[in-house]
């Protein structure tokens, strides 16, 4: 009884002390900025130096420790950004076995980026965010923002193309979406990461002005405006150091010019130097292999540049505590964000809104490049055998690619997704017409065998005899994850398309006059039968709805308005990358000889005719342009003018147009393209419909970065605004000034 006593009294004596501690720290764990600056820094004064140290690396391959003893919880990243990544074992990129570790596959971000519908940035953001959440990840590693400066590079299909101002208006609501759910999005990688060739030690060389114009406008638009929690360095070198230990990214750029608060992580393996790392900005080391570089030592995590070495500079005093406590103070501030705000949302995952939202983005980023004789949409009524050729009908193409390997719940495949599109209207035969490597097995996961041993002489036949008495043929092919194409890793070593496609397109056309060419793919590809076919269509990496989105699009039940957001090239030397010789660099060193005259800056430039431009993408129905007016013929300093372009749906269907807006300065007293986006919109129009478009110009578009003031100056002059269906495409334009 007395024990019974003693229980209730000490019971209630909690209870007190409970309310007494809640009441006194309810103001302390609001959510709001200030309060968590002040839990951050009382966290921190409770921390021993060995407890910081443990925080500022890598655990396991994707985590990094808290505090047990003082309830701070770890931190776990997961690979994005087309989906969340599958369990691994805890120190190997092995499969972990887990059963409940699938996810939805969402389309590349190079299809995001087609869509140009920040919309459907804002949607992909929630609900990735929603599935990493559910999956107790705190950090999503991407999305990636890098410039498509040559379409050589490996990793393209994981960035959002060639053009700054898009990137940036496609990453900002991304990175929002992601954070609403508590999860911080870490946007990669952390600069000039435009090559997988020599990836860790190339050292780029690039002019100050063509960087702050190029290569870091959606880095700054993510952390300025989407505010953005968390950023990842990249392999390559800058200025003769790794961009993980950047000084002047890093330290100047990052946190000096951008106020960024967040996190700095490095690439897995990219930290290569202690001190620099430790006085140069980075917060948190990850490593590829059990100590970051290498395979086989033990205690590895503590082998880190960030680790055992930064413990003992810290224990002689030879590098103050201050800098110690910088980084935990940034690691901290993304706990409170993240896994210790109160208000973070449970998320979902694989929910049929997922699928939805996984084909919808899948839909508005697929671009009809070419489309004579109205080939498609596919006409069901007159329709009797529809022939589908190419293995990447039915090859998956989730898993692979490096970092982007996904173990997705599902995937439709173009043949089965056309196939049930279709239904009874049609036969449908399936031919292979070419073959490919097997697919290899990334961390464990491994595709459907799909190998096959026919001669291509054999396999050209069988195409030919299914396709010869069909109305429709569609031929499913580009590239695919396999090293050496669309992969992490390893660049692409040529624009034309493997596996002998451009034969088997060629024989195609010459026995049937319908041949719908499908392009999967991150990158652009040589077309030198572009004349023998009427139709061409791009569908990028679409994830597990890429069959359903597909055959959408070729039925008609979706108008296809994606354009590209890059340029196609005819061939390598049409792009400056590649026509000044210098990719992928020469002993470890890259120099951008085009500087800012990349993709459409470069063809403008000079006078070269793309493949298919910037900006191109084609509709089943028709859009008339009328003339641009201004609100005035000069823009005075600080003050805005709008422009305004009529656009009517002329055709019998309704679709999507994407209405671009560029701007070329007339007179500069440094050189600068012809034209460059500066605006766009896309806007819904039933047949018939017309709608005034309406931009919004003010002196800040009309900057450039002087970089020897090292300020963005606009020059008063005059100045030409373009409107258009594409950069080579340009409906109307009009002049003003700037006074």
């Amino acid at each position: 009884m007395i024990q019974k006593i003693k229980n209730l009294f000490l019971g209630s004596l909690l209870l007190v002390g409970f309310s007494v501690f809640a009441q006194q720290q309810t103001p302390v764990y609001m959510d709001d900025a200030q309060s968590i600056e002040k839990r951050v820094e009382d966290a921190l004064s409770r921390m021993t130096l060995e407890e910081k140290v443990k925080m500022v690396h890598a655990q396991s391959k994707f985590s990094s420790p808290g505090v047990p003893r003082l309830g701070i919880p770890e931190n776990w990243m997961t690979d994005g950004p087309h989906g969340i990544r599958a369990e691994v074992l805890w120190d190997e990129w092995n499969q972990a076995g887990w059963t409940n570790d699938h996810c939805t596959a969402f389309p590349a971000l190079t299809c995001l980026a087609a869509s140009w519908n920040p919309d459907m940035a804002a949607l992909y953001g929630q609900v990735i965010g929603e599935e990493a959440r559910y999956r107790n990840k705190n950090v999503l590693l991407g999305p990636g923002v890098n410039i498509y400066r040559t379409p050589l590079n490996g990793r393209n299909f994981e960035y959002m193309g060639e053009d700054p101002y898009l990137a940036s208006r496609m990453v900002v609501p991304y990175v929002q979406g992601v954070q609403k759910n508590g999860v911080a999005a870490c946007v990669k990688h952390f600069a000039l990461n435009n090559q997988e060739t020599d990836r860790h030690g190339v050292n780029v060389i690039v002019d100050d002005r063509t960087l702050y114009e190029m290569y870091l406008p959606a880095f700054k638009a993510a952390v300025v405006e989407g505010k953005a929690w968390a950023i990842m360095g990249a392999y390559n070198r800058y200025k003769n150091q790794w961009c993980c230990q950047n000084e002047y990214l890093l330290n100047d750029i990052l946190r000096g010019e951008w106020k960024f608060d967040g996190v700095v992580v490095s690439d897995w393996g990219g930290v290569n130097n202690t001190e620099q790392a430790i006085y140069h900005g980075l917060d948190m080391e990850f490593g590829t292999w059990t100590d970051g570089l290498s395979e086989g030592k033990s205690s590895a995590y503590d082998n880190y540049y960030l680790a055992d070495p930064f413990l003992a500079l810290l224990q002689s005093g030879k590098v103050p505590q201050e800098e110690m406590d910088k980084k935990i103070r940034n690691i901290l501030r993304l706990t409170f964000r993240t896994t210790m705000d109160r208000n973070r949302p449970f998320g979902s995952f694989i929910t049929p809104e997922h699928r939805l939202a996984a084909r919808q983005i899948a839909e508005e980023g697929i671009v009809l490049l070419k489309n004579d004789r109205n080939v498609l949409p596919l006409d069901l009524t007159k329709t009797k055998k529809i022939a589908v050729i190419g293995e990447n009908a039915i090859k998956m193409m989730t898993i692979g690619g490096g970092s982007s390997s996904l173990k997705a719940q599902y995937e439709i495949s173009p043949l089965d997704g056309i196939r049930k599109g279709i239904g009874s209207a049609a036969q449908v035969e399936y031919a292979r017409g070419y073959v490919g490597p097997k697919t290899a097995r990334q961390d464990g996961l491994a595709a459907s065998d799909i190998s096959d041993d026919r001669s291509p002489e054999a396999l050209i036949a069988e195409a030919c005899h299914v396709a010869r008495d069909a109305d429709y043929v569609i031929f499913i092919g580009g590239l695919n994850k396999h090293e050496g194409q669309d992969c992490e890793g390893a660049d692409r070593k040529e624009l034309g398309l493997p596996y002998g496609q451009d034969q088997v397109i060629s024989a195609l056309a010459k026995v049937n006059k319908n041949v719908v060419v499908v392009i999967l793919s991150g990158n652009a590809v040589a077309m030198p039968w572009v004349n023998e076919v009427p139709a061409i269509v791009e569908t990028w990496y679409l994830g597990s709805e890429a069959g359903n989105a597909l055959a959408r699009v070729l039925t008609g039940d979706v108008n296809p308005s994606g354009k590209l957001p890059f340029t196609f090239p005819v061939k390598l030397t049409d792009t400056g990358a590649h026509s000044l010789g210098d990719f992928p660099g020469n002993n470890h060193e890259q120099t951008y000889r085009e500087g800012l005259f990349v993709g459409y800056r470069w063809n403008d430039k000079n006078k070269v005719k793309p493949l298919f431009a910037f900006g191109h993408g084609l509709s089943y129905t028709q859009f008339a342009y009328g003339k641009a007016a201004v609100s005035s013929k000069s823009l005075a300093s600080g003050g805005p003018l709008t422009v305004t372009i009529p656009v009517k749906n002329t055709g019998s269907r309704t679709g999507k147009e994407i209405v671009q807006l560029y701007i070329g300065d007339e007179k500069s007293s440094l050189v600068r393209p012809i034209k460059e986006l500066k605006a766009f919109q896309k806007i819904a129009l039933a047949p018939g419909e017309e709608k005034t478009v309406t931009f919004t110009i003010s002196e800040e578009d009309l900057k450039f970065f002087d970089d020897t003031r090292h300020e963005w100056i606009a020059e008063p002059g005059k100045f030409t605004v373009y409107l258009g269906a594409s950069s080579a495409d340009i409906r109307s334009t009009v002049d003003f000034e700037l006074k």
